[in-house]
């Protein structure tokens, strides 16, 4: 009887290596419509804020904008990053079980993880990154059974 083959399990690292390390940061004393702009020119849906570039002092994503103009209106756009981040932040670090990240971001209920190494911000991962590398990876097999079936 054959041993059962080790599935190979695939790490933030892996998924950073593949899509590359950008973090795009502000600053939490810019204001709100730095934000935007920053958001909007960068394609992204949520920056890390974080005063030096390297740690994390919170999250903001569009949907935070959203609900707190809303909430406060437009005086809200003049407001510092500060005043709409979330500061209770949830890491990982680079070695992570993507499976295990898909089950944190959904249970928690939230789109975007900074990636944090020894203390120092490597990279984020979005519920976008996670469903394309799903996909890529569901397409591999679908490729495989048809080339298994075809010979």
């Amino acid at each position: 009887m054959s041993k059962p083959r080790e599935v190979l399990r695939m790490r933030i690292s892996d998924l950073l290596r593949r899509k590359g390390g950008l973090v795009v940061t502000i600053d939490p004393a810019r204001p709100v419509t730095e934000l935007l702009d920053l958001l909007a020119t960068n394609g992204v849906g949520a920056l890390v804020v974080s005063a030096d570039g390297q740690t994390i002092d919170g999250i903001v994503s569009e949907r935070d904008v959203v609900r707190r103009l809303q909430r406060f209106g437009p005086g809200l756009l003049e407001e510092p990053v500060s005043e709409i981040m979330s500061r209770q932040v949830q890491t990982c670090p680079p070695d992570t079980d993507l499976d295990e990240l898909m089950r944190l971001m959904t249970n928690g209920r939230f789109r975007h993880v900074p990636v944090v190494d020894g203390g120092r911000l490597v990279g984020i991962v979005s519920i976008g990154d996670v469903v394309k590398h799903r996909i890529d990876e569901l397409e591999g097999e679908r490729d495989q059974l048809q080339a298994y079936i075809s010979t």
